[in-house]
């Protein structure tokens, strides 16, 4: 009976490590630009993440990518941002090597931004 509860629990694990992050409250206002945005009051810095080398094979590149922009954003909301100028975004791959062949795989997703507070265009 342990062992099936713990082989819930671990499969529970994995499903929801397959799930992109979600955007938290505020976060949904957050755009993100590819040009220097002018006007605007600079922040910080910021980096989303999603994956790694266990639940990043189990994960979608769809869902790696929504999730490090989802988590990109919501740490711009932190900050008071509402827009992120994307500086950098790399796909980390693992690979395997075996008997004179491989595979490499997606297993996760980094961005980072410049943080800006820009005025309202209403």
């Amino acid at each position: 009976m342990l062992k099936m509860h713990v082989c819930a629990i671990i499969c529970v694990g994995v499903l929801a490590g397959c799930a992109a992050a979600t955007l938290e409250s505020g976060a949904q206002q957050v755009r993100i630009v590819t040009n220097e945005p002018q006007g605007c009051d600079y922040l910080g810095e910021v980096t989303g993440n999603q994956g790694d080398f266990f639940t990043g094979s189990f994960t979608s590149n769809a869902n790696l990518e929504t999730g490090a922009r989802n988590d990109m954003k919501n740490q711009a909301s932190k900050l008071g941002a509402n827009t992120v100028h994307l500086l950098t975004n790399r796909a980390g791959q693992t690979g395997t090597m075996g008997d004179g062949s491989g595979s490499m795989e997606q297993t996760n997703v980094t961005y980072t931004g410049a943080a800006y507070k820009c005025p309202s265009s209403k």
